[in-house]
């Protein structure tokens, strides 16, 4: 089997383009490492050093920076595992790269300079929010693929709300139903679990973090009983709020 083709730009940044395993003996020290799948398809994904012979077979560009190199370019560093949807422009950018035909030095210059421009590029669409974190295939289009990542967007930022499937739906300009499928795909929830999830790690990060009564807590955190509150928190967290804030407060 042939191996990828072989851009080392420098020594904290390599890319492999092409069918077949990575080198590794290009790779960074400490590398982060991005797939790109079938470049058609449009989703992107963190991978492992044991993933260079066997998944990234299946990528048909690889992109490793060394990870102190790409905080001090970008500083951030990309979700451990993590799998995104790619806007349109950035598959572009991987298909052109892909699309450099022949080993000639100026084929090289071209190879080096679109794989800078993808990784840049990918990383201001990180920065941005315009990265979908996903975890699984979808049916969605692009556009609605947008939709759905503002719904969630929603509900991380108006979760003190009295907010419903339908509100959340008018404001994205989704229909319910629309919505509910595309919520299951991208983010495997429900949009109601999704909130519940949110208000539930604000609870927690105020039990942690103030003396507030426990009581007072789930009421700011959208729970009208004491009850509910707690069996909701110790479901997800498997324990009552009073013994986390017991824990929290043991030295």
């Amino acid at each position: 089997m042939n191996s990828k083709r072989t851009v080392v730009i420098s020594s904290e940044f390599a890319s492999f383009v092409g069918r077949g395993p990575c080198d590794p003996g290009a790779l960074p020290d400490d590398a982060l490492i991005l797939g790109f799948g079938d470049i058609g398809e449009p989703a992107v994904m963190m991978l492992g050093k044991a993933d260079l012979t066997d998944q990234a077979i299946d990528h048909l560009v690889v992109l490793a920076i060394g990870r102190a190199e790409c905080l001090r370019l970008f500083a951030i560093l990309p979700k451990a595992e993590g799998r995104w949807f790619l806007p349109a422009d950035l598959r572009g950018l991987g298909r052109a790269l892909v699309a450099v035909e022949g080993d000639s030095a100026a084929s090289t210059m071209l190879r080096t300079a679109r794989s800078m421009e993808l990784l840049c590029q990918l990383f201001a669409a990180l920065q941005a929010g315009r990265m979908v974190e996903v975890g699984g295939a979808t049916t969605l289009n692009e556009q609605d693929i947008t939709r759905v990542a503002a719904a969630h967007q929603i509900v991380n930022e108006c979760w003190h709300e009295k907010l419903t499937v339908g509100i959340v739906a008018r404001r994205c300009g989704l229909s319910k139903a629309k919505l509910t499928h595309g919520f299951r795909q991208l983010y495997q929830c429900t949009v109601p679990e999704a909130i519940s999830a949110r208000r539930l790690e604000q609870a927690k990060q105020l039990l942690a973090q103030s003396d507030l009564p426990i009581s007072s807590i789930g009421y700011r955190c959208g729970y009208l009983s004491n009850a509910s509150f707690t069996r909701a928190f110790a479901r997800r967290f498997g324990m009552a709020p009073t013994e986390m804030r017991r824990l929290e407060m043991t030295p």
